[in-house]
């Protein structure tokens, strides 16, 4: 029982810890943990201090300082936190009202990245769901000279994509033409969900002569439709994070990390794990230049329907960060996208 006693007050103090040192990014001494009342000394709180460092949880930055908490300080603080810091009343009607005025995916993508960087003074990540239903609005099939083509897609709301082909054989400007007439009968206003089949139609009844290109610019048509979107992630408070600065001892990496998109990518596939938050801290981080940094990522769903699809959102920013208050208001975040998508759908 004494045992079970002594590795509760620790967490306490762990958490004191934790706590103060974001609030304030000074190291905290055993006297200010003592004066925010856990009923025991501060010689007592030194000796707990003194196993939670031996555990490598917290550290001394410096003689004579206090202690500071350790990447495996911050994840036992995040897997024992109780209960998410809910936002007000005031602030979840002005998280409902902000996103509310949303007039289509682009807008409410863009409004909930703001409203998440803004709420958290953190980098904010939202992907677009992977599911949205793309409309084929034009094809092109450009010659590039020496039997390389280059593929151009542009869906009904704007969205292009492009891909570079080296073709089997060679061909002149009019079967090129020929090649993207045939395409464009077969799958002129094709959707996401219906671009495949059309594909194999038009590679069915291709002439033999541009049958090979046929299938070569079909293919590349049908893999842009598949990863429209999947890797599209919007990022807003870069600022936030140039402002955080003195929390890394070098923001250079972190800033590199967040330019690419795949890392970006690798950073949602954790999310994967069914959990409603899901927390990576420090060397936790599949990249490198995220060894300093902690990602708070949610899921969202593009419909409850079949197919409806999911993706993510997250926020990036320093360890020293208030957990409970950013994984609150990813999850309201995602709850409302959520919410929102699937209203889009059945209307």
């Amino acid at each position: 029982m004494a045992r079970n006693s002594a590795q509760r007050r620790r967490l306490d103090v762990l958490r004191a810890i934790v706590t103060q040192y974001v609030a304030t990014r000074e190291p905290v001494g055993s006297k200010a943990i003592a004066a925010g009342g856990l009923g025991v000394s501060s010689a007592t709180i030194r000796n707990d201090m003194a196993v939670l460092e031996e555990a490598g949880l917290i550290y001394q930055p410096h003689t004579s300082a206090g202690r500071v908490p350790t990447d495996r300080g911050y994840r036992v603080f995040v897997d024992r936190l109780a209960k998410l810091k809910p936002m007000s009343t005031p602030e979840r009607q002005a998280l409902e009202t902000f996103l509310s005025k949303s007039v289509d995916i682009d807008d409410i993508v863009e409004r909930s990245v703001r409203l998440l960087a803004q709420v958290t003074q953190q980098v904010a990540l939202v992907q677009y769901p992977g599911a949205r239903v793309r409309t084929l609005k034009q094809l092109e099939v450009i010659d590039l000279s020496f039997g390389r083509v280059l593929v151009l897609v542009i869906t009904a709301d704007g969205e292009v994509g492009e891909r570079i082909l080296t073709l089997e054989t060679p061909l002149n400007e009019e079967e090129l033409r020929d090649v993207r007439e045939h395409l464009r009968h077969h799958c002129d206003g094709a959707t996401s969900t219906t671009v495949r089949s059309c594909v194999e139609v038009a590679k069915a009844s291709a002439a033999p002569e541009i049958a090979a290109a046929v299938a070569s610019v079909g293919t590349a048509l049908d893999d842009v439709f598949s990863g429209a979107g999947d890797a599209k992630i919007v990022v807003a408070g870069a600022a936030n994070l140039a402002r955080g600065a003195l929390d890394f001892r070098d923001i250079a990496p972190v800033l590199d990390a967040l330019e690419e998109q795949v890392v970006l990518m690798r950073l949602f596939s954790e999310a994967d794990s069914g959990d409603e938050v899901h927390v990576s801290i420090g060397a936790e981080n599949p990249h490198d230049g995220l060894a300093e940094a902690a990602v708070v990522t949610g899921t969202y769903q593009a419909g409850a329907d079949e197919g409806g699809g999911a993706a993510h959102l997250g926020i990036v920013g320093p360890m020293r960060m208030d957990y409970a208050r950013t994984m609150s208001s990813v999850r309201a975040v995602a709850a409302y996208l959520s919410r929102y998508l699937a209203q889009e759908r059945n209307s």
